[in-house]
């Protein structure tokens, strides 16, 4: 992909979205049912789209609020509802909506007073509840498109595991919700936005989060070091976290920058000339990299927190290598883990965590992409661990109980300032040290164009569909379409060698697919391998 010219350098006024006009296009414009691009649908975080192009309006949480009340309603979910949202413009409009229709269902719904609420809060309060088994079952919804653009907006629900719902549940809200946009909203119930908020049950999501955070970090280790840490929560919902994180441990925190601004101009443009809040990224962390020299450890956050980003004096870290920092060193500083507590990867990680699960005699299991797969396993303390290289991961307690069963962005920053303070290395050089003894890594992602029918045939492709032998000089190892760890189909291919593999997978909102690769030979084999990963799904699809 080209870099713009515009990345890394502050959003110029050209690139900033107009508020009051995307607001008004979430009330005024009503999305076709009759067009898919329009209708609801659920992918791996839930709906998102934006209010421009009709396909993220009142009309679609209208219907998604309504179905998810109906669902919670057959399923025996009688507890409370936690609700969060991040600082995106459409966020505010579409909690309220949600609130009027949840409100009318005779939904008890819980928020924040001040609203803003980050994913991993809503999913911490869920599991605290369901823990305490009284006043009947909780589960959640958190408004947000998490790191995309400020003009997207998102809605997705947690169940009562407090992760992210599986297509079990997703698939029956979907087509409800489609449903009743087809009939009209006629089977929407709502009350008026005052009776709504009459009804709310205000709840404090920050206090017991940031008290209990000793359960699951060294915080002593961390403030006797006095590690300096940086942090940018790039004008997200974490910011008040933070505030409350450092006052009540008394870190040695500094918050670099606490603007708020749902037309995000603060943010330095992103490599394709867009501003989007992606904490993995060097040019959209350009302000908090500009700054590396003043901390240890410095942390960004995408606008739910649901994703991390890791600065110390070396630059920004790769999320695939401080995923594989972050293992090695938990599984090795929590005694009261299960022996058997697993790693758990996506298909499209790093595989130098299969060389550090193989390291520390931990078993690695490898799912599709999605968060969703590691939920059952950090609820019973079976995963350690689970992790996805777009920067998500979460992990248990230091006694081995669930902490949250959603990406949290919040603690594996913490962490990095722990790394820091236990081992007197920074993770970045832990990540060197790590390289020197299990292998240097090469890995990037690419997207290849590809028709709506050809994205349909990758996404169903057999194993015996792949012809090829080899894979960038070595014998090839495994055609996958399923994933090893748990059999699932990964919507896409995975051809692996004993040192490189890549991934495709179809795009679900462009008509491009997906390349993932990773060589254990340097940049110049990467690319190879690159190269005959297209030629290899070329052959796949038959030329189609």
């Amino acid at each position: 992909m080209t870099i713009s010219e515009l990345a890394g350098k502050r959003a110029p006024r050209s690139l900033l979205t107009n508020i009051p006009r995307l607001v008004a296009h979430y009330y005024e414009t009503r999305p076709l049912p009759s067009d898919p691009l329009q209708r609801v649908a659920f992918g791996t975080s839930g709906h998102r789209g934006n209010s421009l192009a009709g396909t993220f309006n009142e009309t679609h949480i209208l219907a998604i609020s309504q179905a998810v009340a109906e669902y919670r309603a057959q399923a025996g979910i009688t507890g409370p509802l936690y609700m969060g949202l991040d600082t995106h413009a459409l966020s505010e409009p579409a909690w309220m909506t949600a609130l009027e229709v949840l409100i009318a269902n005779g939904v008890r719904v819980r928020v924040q007073p001040g609203l803003f609420t980050p994913t991993p809060l809503v999913s911490y309060a869920i599991l605290e509840h369901n823990r305490t088994g009284t006043d009947g079952v909780a589960d959640g919804i958190v408004i947000t498109p998490s790191h995309n653009p400020p003009q997207d907006g998102g809605f997705k629900y947690n169940p009562p595991s407090g992760g992210p719902a599986d297509t079990d549940v997703t698939k029956v809200v979907q087509a409800r919700a489609n449903q009743i946009m087809e009939d009209e909203l006629r089977d929407v119930q709502r009350v008026s936005l005052e009776d709504a908020m009459a009804a709310l049950e205000e709840f404090d999501f920050i206090t017991p989060y940031v008290t209990q955070l000793p359960d699951v970090i060294d915080l002593d280790a961390i403030r006797a070091s006095g590690v300096r840490i940086g942090v940018d929560p790039l004008g997200g919902s974490s910011l008040p976290v933070w505030q409350a994180i450092g006052a009540a441990h008394d870190l040695n925190l500094t918050i670099v920058n606490d603007v708020i601004d749902p037309s995000f101009a603060f943010m330095s443009v992103d490599r394709d000339g867009k501003i989007r809040m992606d904490c993995s990224s060097p040019h959209a962390m350009a302000g908090l990299l500009a700054l590396k020299g003043d901390f240890d450890v410095a942390i960004g956050n995408d606008p739910d927190a649901d994703r991390h980003g890791i600065v110390t004096t070396d630059g920004l870290m790769n999320p695939n290598h401080y995923l594989a920092v972050m293992i090695e060193y938990l599984f090795q500083h929590r005694p009261g883990w299960r022996a058997d507590a697993a790693i758990g990867k996506t298909l499209v990680s790093s595989a130098l965590i299969d060389r550090v699960g193989a390291s520390i005699g931990r078993r690695v299991v490898e799912v599709p992409v999605g968060f969703k797969y590691f939920v059952a396993g950090l609820q019973d303390g079976s995963f350690g661990f689970g992790g996805e290289e777009s920067a998500g991961a979460s992990f248990l307690r230091r006694d081995g109980r669930a902490w949250s069963t959603d990406k949290d962005g919040l603690i594996p920053g913490l962490l990095a300032a722990e790394i820091t303070a236990r081992t007197g290395q920074t993770p970045s050089a832990r990540f060197a040290d790590l390289s020197a003894r299990l292998g240097a890594t090469a890995y990037d992602r690419q997207d290849a164009p590809a028709t709506p029918d050809q994205k349909r045939i990758l996404g169903s492709l057999s194993p015996e569909q792949v012809t090829a032998t080899t894979l960038g000089g070595d014998p090839i190892t495994a055609k996958l379409t399923r994933a090893p760890g748990n059999d699932e189909a990964i919507g896409g291919l995975k051809v692996t060698t004993d040192e490189a593999w890549f991934a495709a997978r179809p795009s679900g909102t462009e008509d491009v697919y997906k390349i993932y690769a990773e060589s254990f030979r340097g940049q110049e084999h990467l690319q190879q391998v690159m190269n005959e990963a297209r030629d290899v799904v070329a052959a796949a699809l038959g030329g189609q």
